[in-house]
């Protein structure tokens, strides 16, 4: 015995699943099991192809408005002059507040590496610079030879 709803959602009542089917096949649709609770299965009569199309439709609808987040980069030198400073920081403001998270990398060149302490002071710079706007994700790490960190938007 199965709980058997009509296509427009009205309840056809308790029936055998060979009337169920009888009465779907009438009707030219076809008989969903929709909960398969032992004690008090419950089936519909659709039109199962419309309803996979439907599915599939809202889905792809879903993931158009879903906005996938990116991440920028931004690369820099260790001695980085005022003005490229301020174009480059201009561009990771940008970057944050249409929502991507901004990676911005210092490059040491040869024996600059030694100096890494002037890496992380133009990277501090960076945080600083840009706190209104986006949080410290990664503070700043040094692999080989470039030193980064990543910058997230601040959600509103």
């Amino acid at each position: 015995m199965v709980q058997v709803i009509g296509e427009n959602g009205e309840k056809l009542g308790k029936m055998t699943k060979d009337e169920a089917l009888d009465i779907a096949e009438a009707k030219k649709l076809d008989l969903v099991l929709v909960s398969s609770n032992p004690e008090n299965p419950v089936c519909r009569i659709m039109n199962y192809g419309k309803h996979k199309f439907e599915q599939s439709k809202r889905e792809k609808e879903s993931k158009k408005k879903q906005k996938a987040l990116e991440l920028k980069e931004i690369r820099v030198t260790p001695n980085i002059e005022e003005h490229d400073f301020g174009f480059k920081s201009k561009n990771a403001k940008k970057f944050l507040t249409e929502g991507n998270k901004v990676k911005i990398t210092v490059r040491f060149r040869g024996r600059e590496v030694n100096y890494a302490k002037m890496g992380e002071d133009v990277l501090n710079k960076f945080i600083q610079e840009l706190s209104e706007v986006s949080t410290l994700e990664k503070k700043p790490l040094l692999e080989g030879k470039n030193m980064f960190i990543i910058l997230a938007p601040i959600n509103k």
